[in-house]
């Protein structure tokens, strides 16, 4: 199975490609570095390196707390950081600079991984979440590279698929060290499609996100710079279909709520640039972030047309409404928000973070809207009852707060694997 997946994985990368520069059309940074994916570097790196891979913003996110510690206990070591999109690389770059290396993820074809590995000679193999590539495993496994796969969540959805290609899936499970899950349901789905490794629940990193002390009064110093007197609405992370459904609804909530705001930061970057048609086809003014000016009592919309600052944006809201939850994308993380201190609201699609929702509605720490008038109906609460935000945050910071600590319990995992493994200094 393995190798018919190869064969039609080369058969299909000119396509693959072609794809990579058609998304350089909206956003040119998929067509920079694009040699990378091919494993084909321009200068060399330090190595050996201990090896951690985010796909995209979110997982890089996740991912710092850790990468932060193993600097610090580990400075002799080299660290490569991959990813896979252009804004996973913004974020590597803007927080961690020069202290590791960073290049995009090489598909998973095997001359492609050899020159890869012996570019950077991993000595350690650190991949976030459900990133299952059966070359790369096979090829981490050949070379004698410990392979971890950490913060593994698996769906029962994801689970019934992989069990359709028990071939193709159990062989490339053989390769992993240790699987690291957010919980003993992910844990029991891994069991299930044939791991054989040991399988360890350590709880979800995403808990462990760093917010810096001033963050609040930065964000509040923000306010009142640029949204001076009005009541801040953030839909943050929305995807395509997501401002059609709140544009409408902001309309109607302003008949009510003269003050309000809505900030609408878009997940990807290349569509920035879309917000503003939409806005005036409601009739709705708007300004972006990237114009530096302040918005006016006659400002509706606000764009964040920036990358790295949506924390900051949260902490000057009032109100946040998570995107990628009102279309079935199967949202996105709400723990930022809830760790930040804003009142936290998110829609019906939330397969993607399923135990965390659920977990987070059981704490009366954020409301689901199934419905547009839901998200109004929440809205209006949170503004015309000081008790309930109050409530709202204080049982959000609280939940985050329990279940925070996986960070620590992965770097012991880790460290015990280090320990058996010669340093760069040996």
């Amino acid at each position: 199975m393995r190798i018919l997946y190869t064969c039609l994985f080369y058969l299909l990368l000119p396509a693959i490609l072609l794809r990579l520069a058609w998304r350089g059309i909206k956003a040119p940074a998929y067509r920079e570095r694009w040699q990378e994916r091919l494993a084909f570097y321009r200068h060399s790196y330090p190595h050996p390196v201990i090896w951690l891979h985010a796909v995209s913003v979110g997982e890089t996110e996740a991912l710092l707390p850790l990468v932060k510690r193993l600097l610090s206990e580990y400075p002799q070591e080299h660290l490569l950081i991959t990813t896979t999109t252009p804004t996973g690389s913004a974020r590597v770059k803007a927080a961690l600079q020069d202290r590791v290396s960073h290049v995009y993820l090489p598909y998973d074809l095997p001359d492609i991984l050899h020159r890869f590995t012996r570019c950077f000679q991993p000595k350690l193999a650190v991949i976030m979440e459900t990133e299952i590539w059966p070359n790369l495993f096979a090829h981490c496994g050949q070379q004698g590279i410990p392979l971890y796969l950490v913060n593994a969540r698996l769906s029962e959805r994801s689970a019934r698929a992989y069990r359709r290609v028990p071939s193709l899936i159990r062989p490339t499970l053989a390769h992993i060290t240790c699987i690291a899950s957010q919980s003993a349901e992910d844990s029991a789905r891994f069991l299930a499609i044939g791991a054989t490794c040991p399988v360890r629940t350590l709880g979800n990193v995403k808990f462990d996100t760093e917010i810096a002390a001033d963050l609040r009064s930065q964000g509040q110093h923000l306010k009142s710079r640029l949204f001076a007197g009005r009541f801040v609405w953030l839909l943050a992370s929305s995807h395509q279909g997501e401002e059609a459904l709140v544009l409408p609804l902001y309309r109607q909530l302003k008949q009510h709520l003269p003050e309000l705001l809505l900030l609408i930061a878009p997940r990807h970057p290349e569509r920035f640039s879309e917000i503003g048609p939409l806005c005036q086809q409601q009739g709705l003014t708007w300004l972006s972030r990237t114009s530096g000016q302040a918005c006016s009592a006659a400002t509706d919309v606000y764009v964040v047309d920036t990358l790295g600052e949506l924390k900051l944006f949260y902490a000057a809201a009032d109100v946040g409404l998570v995107g990628g939850s009102l279309v079935p994308v199967g949202g996105h993380n709400v723990l930022e928000a809830a760790a930040v201190g804003v009142p936290v609201l998110f829609g019906p699609y939330m397969a993607n973070f399923k135990a965390v929702a659920e977990g987070i509605l059981a704490h009366n720490a954020a409301v689901q809207c199934q419905t547009v008038a839901d998200i109004g109906a929440a809205i209006l609460a949170v503004y015309n009852r000081p008790d309930y935000k109050d409530a709202l945050i204080a049982q959000a910071l609280a939940f985050v707060q329990a279940n925070q600590g996986a960070t620590g319990r992965l770097f012991g995992l880790l460290a015990d694997e280090l320990a058996q493994t010669p340093s760069v200094a040996e």
